[in-house]
């Protein structure tokens, strides 16, 4: 919600301080004659004195009308925002492996040693900000492949569902040539002026009935480009395992392989890049972003509807309602 005329708020600070003062002096009653307050009013004589608690409840209505009021006079308005592509992108399918072998403890943010995912989750985050006027999705891949994101301008919903990615979520084995297949079938009807595939693996394809030169040759004949980055620093990389004695790091040698994502760059005419680190891979995310770098314009207005009636009407309700008892039950003699 946003206001039209946000200046009225500044009464806030005028009409209700003015209204407390006006209360807290009362206003007096004249009278002919003081022989009647002498002995104190008679059972016939009228309205009793109002109770401490009751004495609160005019002022209480009166600044709750009054900062209704207020907040009406601003006129509040609710709308939504509309997004309007006036010119072709680029739409870029994020395929990222989330295998066992992620689970290597050989990257870090902020000097805190962290799992290649999480360090690819923080980095592909950083490169979704970078492409707002992008259609993007993301396939995840281990044993099985799928779509966790279709094609999308909701940059917010990718960001949520990117940091949902759990190790394991698709398998603990590494199938590249289904990974590709299902992300090809995603952009191969598309008509937008570069269609892209960033796919990241830290392994080498041992699963899926595809392999990954025949989906890189399809991707190929639908004018799909695939970027490929290897994760994983040089040598053994440790692992935190869980033991009869509690956590423990084991060192296990890394299986990437470099020449099939190389291949699957080349037949697609795109690049392969290798990621030893955060730095790295942070580096390659935007070399990426520069090769590929989006001409559309976007557009964005938003769809205003007036809500002042949702404080006035209360707002008079309440004052009506003050007047009332302060003339009725709440009728108090100074």
């Amino acid at each position: 919600m946003t206001f039209a005329d946000p200046s009225f708020l500044l009464l806030f600070l005028i009409a209700l301080p003015a209204l407390i003062l006006f209360h807290s002096k009362g206003a007096p009653l004249l009278y002919s004659s003081l022989e009647g307050l002498k002995t104190g009013p008679s059972p016939d004589s009228g309205p009793r004195p109002v109770s401490a608690w009751r004495r609160h409840i005019p002022l209480l209505l009166r600044l709750t009308a009054a900062s209704l009021m207020i907040l009406a006079l601003a006129r509040p308005q609710t709308g939504r925002k509309q997004t309007e592509i006036l010119s072709e992108g680029v739409d870029i399918i994020l395929t990222l492996d989330t295998s066992g072998s992620m689970r290597a403890m050989d990257f870090t943010i902020g000097g805190r040693e962290v799992t290649r995912l999480d360090a690819v989750k923080a980095v592909v985050s950083d490169f979704l900000q970078r492409r707002p006027g992008d259609r993007l999705g993301m396939v995840v891949f281990g044993e099985q492949a799928f779509t966790q994101a279709p094609l999308t301008l909701d940059h917010d919903l990718l960001q949520t569902l990117l940091q949902d990615l759990t190790i394991g979520m698709a398998g603990d084995a590494t199938a590249i040539g289904s990974a590709v297949g299902v992300s090809v079938n995603r952009l191969k009807d598309l008509k937008a002026k570069s269609k892209i595939v960033v796919l990241l693996t830290d392994g080498r394809s041992n699963a899926g009935d595809l392999t990954p030169k025949q989906a890189a040759e399809a991707a190929a004949a639908f004018g799909v480009k695939i970027y490929t980055i290897g994760v994983g620093s040089e040598g053994p990389a440790p692992f935190v395992i869980d033991s009869l004695f509690g956590p423990q790091t084991v060192y296990q040698e890394a299986d990437l392989d470099e020449p099939t994502l190389q291949e699957i760059a080349e037949i697609t005419h795109a690049r392969y890049f290798r990621a030893k680190d955060t730095k790295s891979l942070s580096e390659i995310y935007g070399e990426i972003d520069r090769l590929e770098k989006s001409q559309a314009k976007v557009k964005e207005y938003m769809e205003y509807e007036e809500r002042f009636s949702w404080f006035l009407i209360p707002g008079l309700s309440l004052l009506l309602a003050e007047i009332v008892l302060t003339r009725t039950w709440l009728r108090k003699i100074p």
